[in-house]
């Protein structure tokens, strides 16, 4: 099964935004997955903070 390319899943993501859609929709979406990506790549490496680390840095 052949990898896909960050190209093809830009193009995939601005083609299943509806025919109205703006540029800046676009860049939304497109800046959206990439954050979604970067957690993901960061959470495989470890790099993760446990729950109750979150709820002490937002409660304190």
């Amino acid at each position: 099964m052949p990898t896909e390319t960050d190209k093809q899943r830009a193009l995939d993501a601005i083609r299943s935004l509806p025919d109205s859609a703006t540029i800046e929709d676009a860049i939304e979406r497109l800046c959206f997955i990439a954050k979604i990506e970067e957690g993901l790549q960061q959470s495989r490496a470890g790099q993760v903070v446990s729950h109750d680390e979150v709820k002490k840095r937002f409660l304190a």
